[in-house]
């Protein structure tokens, strides 16, 4: 259901008297339940690893209204807390999707997620992995929980990963990464008989279906190699391209939801209007109807993949650290600023040149992504988007500085965005990556050594460890540092 922010509340709004005594008109206001929004639950047939806002503004959305809806559960489990499984909870499932764009907002209860799970709870993913009626695993785990090595392949080295295959091989206890945890249900899967299913990795990855099957089976064959051979013999892997631009939740976000809806939601997602799916592979156990809501499958998706990678996701990490260079907080506030306008407008010039493929209309994506990023009524905080950036740079600067070496061109502007990252990396209070160490003693080295080394760290075939000075790309990066310095809004 969609409701307009200017529509007067449904029945249940407090009383205005009421609220008056407690001092708190929020306390007075009913909980969104399936009680208070009358809506059946589906039966679980796709499990989800990875519980937050994008998969509740993207996937379970889609979902929500697919034709086939009311066949099609889902059970959501978090990844590293409980709080929004326990939230989600005591909602029966149900949340507000605020869909905020210029002309104001819209709110619509969104039903698909039919149990909300800490994902801590190995046992219960098991039994739902395991059961015959789940046709589905989606995955939201974010890129650096696939663990890739500089090869594109599972670190097996990372302590992480080393804990879990120590877990496994005991068989005592409980895997504590996504990755893990995957691989411990399908076993379940397996060892039940519950036949073939697809896992469908939605995280910003070129080649993320590849990406998520390397990795499971790298993981499994670790483990037990009967495994890995049934996953590949049983277990489709999808590729996807997905985009909505979904901020935090604020408190004033849930605020507008209990204005204009009469009842309290812990947990509304706020997104723009825009909503993009593109799906390519098989679905041996069936799917839902999500192309009666605008998802699309294709045969090929690179193209689809590497648009929406290098044009929003590589756009958006450039803001992200040259804007923090700059003092700004805000992807529209970044935007706003000549210089890093300028920067993103020559990486989508080089991108540009390297992407070719039917209908991808790259002018008006351009056009329709200055419009979506200059939505300055989403607060698309540039901190969240610069986590993890050298497992995000992988896929979104250096293949189009490859890309453009290759064809002869500099790819300055892709460099100045990894440049901008060894900037960032250097001066940030708080930096969080999967290499956060091994960054810091890169740093530690200084000057030219210390940019010889990041650039290691984000591809080792960018530095020529013979040259004097690494080779002419780590000089082209280097002579790119510092062109964010100096803050273009006042402390």
């Amino acid at each position: 259901m969609t409701e307009n922010a200017g529509a007067a509340g449904p029945a249940g709004l407090a009383d205005p008297a009421a609220a008056a005594v407690t001092g708190d008109p929020a306390a007075d206001l009913p909980r969104l339940n399936r009680s208070l929004r009358p809506a059946a639950k589906a039966p679980v047939r796709i499990v989800h690893l990875g519980l937050g806002a994008f998969h509740r503004s993207h996937q379970a959305w889609y979902t929500h209204r697919a034709g086939d809806a009311p066949e099609w559960g889902i059970a959501s489990f978090t990844g590293r807390r409980p709080d929004a499984a326990l939230a989600l909870a005591e909602q029966d499932g149900l949340f507000t999707l605020v869909e905020r764009g210029d002309a104001g907002d819209s709110f619509e209860v969104i039903g698909s997620i039919v149990a909300a799970v800490d994902g801590a709870d190995v046992g219960r993913l098991a039994e739902l992995v395991a059961a015959p009626a789940t046709a589905i695993i989606t995955l939201t785990i974010t890129e650096a929980a696939y663990r890739l090595g500089t090869d594109g392949r599972l670190d097996l080295r990372a302590p992480d990963v080393e804990t879990d295959l120590a877990v496994l091989a005991r068989g005592t206890g409980s895997p504590a990464t996504p990755l893990g945890r995957l691989v411990f249900a399908l076993a379940g899967r397996r060892a039940a008989g519950a036949g073939p299913l697809a896992v469908v990795c939605c995280d910003n990855l070129a080649s993320n279906g590849t990406v998520a099957r390397r990795a499971v089976t790298g993981l499994a064959a670790a483990w037990d190699a009967g495994l890995a051979a049934w996953i590949e013999a049983n277990i489709s892997f999808v590729s996807t391209s997905v985009d909505r631009i979904t901020p935090r939740t604020t408190e004033a976000d849930i605020a507008a939801v209990e204005t204009a809806c009469g009842y309290r939601d812990t947990s509304p997602v706020v997104a723009e209007p825009f909503r993009n799916w593109v799906l390519s592979g098989d679905f041996p156990a069936g799917r839902p109807r999500w192309q009666d809501a605008g998802a699309v499958f294709v045969d090929d998706i690179e193209p689809y993949e590497n648009r929406k990678l290098w044009l929003l996701n590589g756009a958006h990490s450039l803001l992200a650290y040259a804007g923090q260079l700059r003092g700004h907080a805000t992807v529209a506030e970044a935007l706003q600023d000549e210089l890093c306008r300028h920067a993103v407008e020559r990486f989508w010039d080089e991108a540009e040149a390297n992407l070719h493929g039917p209908d991808l209309q790259i002018p008006a994506y351009r056009a329709a992504l200055l419009e979506r990023f200059g939505n300055g009524r989403i607060a698309h905080h540039l901190a969240q988007i610069a986590m993890d950036g050298s497992t995000k740079l992988r896929m979104r600067a250096v293949p189009v500085l490859l890309a453009e070496r290759a064809r002869g061109r500099s790819g300055a502007a892709a460099a100045r965005m990894i440049a901008a990252w060894m900037d960032f990396s250097a001066s940030a209070a708080q930096f969080q990556d999967p290499l956060a160490a091994e960054v810091a003693a890169a740093n530690a080295l200084g000057g030219a050594e210390s940019t010889r080394a990041l650039l290691a760290l984000l591809s080792p075939g960018l530095v020529d460890t013979a040259a004097p000075a690494g080779g002419p790309v780590a000089e082209l990066v280097e002579n790119l540092r510092g062109a964010f310095s100096g803050p273009a809004v006042p402390e």
